[in-house]
């Protein structure tokens, strides 16, 4: 796959995510006693408009180093992913997904320290087993960019790399003086 393909590759999503956003949402709160009147007036519209809204903010788009996804209405997220800190892409299908004939992809990432990574899930995409794996092979070919740069030699020729030895060497013995310096003042002092 060529950079060019993978900048401008930007995922769609199936219109079907409303009337499961509807259900789905609109199920959970009916769950509660507390939530059955919302629930009415959930499925009477407010569920179908705020459905239509989510559905039209939904964007996700594959870059060359990264992934960016926004999605949502008062509250809107906006990430960008670097694709080496991805560390899988899997899938998520459950009853009521199937009867919409969609699936939820979760990308799990790995953070540079410990607690930060993160697991991000766009529900509705179409073709969603081929943009996972475009997602994998753009990941690979960046760590595989990455590794042939590392093992290329240097760019510093021979005499050069001469001249910043000792241009280093220079520097750190001009920071001893200092620290001898430093060091009798003290002395004195005491």
């Amino acid at each position: 796959m060529t950079a060019l393909q993978t900048s401008d590759f930007k995922a769609k999503f199936n219109p079907l995510i409303r009337p499961y956003l509807v259900v789905s949402v609109g199920f959970t709160i009916a769950a509660t006693i507390i939530g059955l009147p919302f629930a009415l007036l959930w499925f009477l519209g407010i569920g179908q408009w705020w459905a239509r809204h989510y559905f039209d903010k939904l964007e996700c788009q594959l870059g060359e180093k990264t992934l960016r996804y926004r999605k949502g209405i008062l509250i809107q997220v906006e990430k960008t992913i670097p694709l080496e800190n991805i560390q899988d892409v899997t899938f998520i299908e459950g009853p009521i997904l199937r009867h919409f004939h969609l699936s939820t992809v979760k990308f799990e990432t790995a953070g540079h320290s410990a607690g930060q990574a993160n697991a991000m899930q766009l529900t509705g995409i179409i073709d969603a087993h081929e943009f996972r794996n475009r997602i994998l092979e753009a990941r690979d070919a960046l760590k595989n960019q990455s590794q042939r740069q590392l093992s290329q030699p240097s760019a510093v020729t021979l005499p050069e790399s001469h001249a910043l030895a000792a241009s280093q060497l220079a520097t750190l013995q001009g920071i001893e003086r200092r620290l001898e310096e430093i060091v009798a003042l003290l002395k004195e002092q005491k």
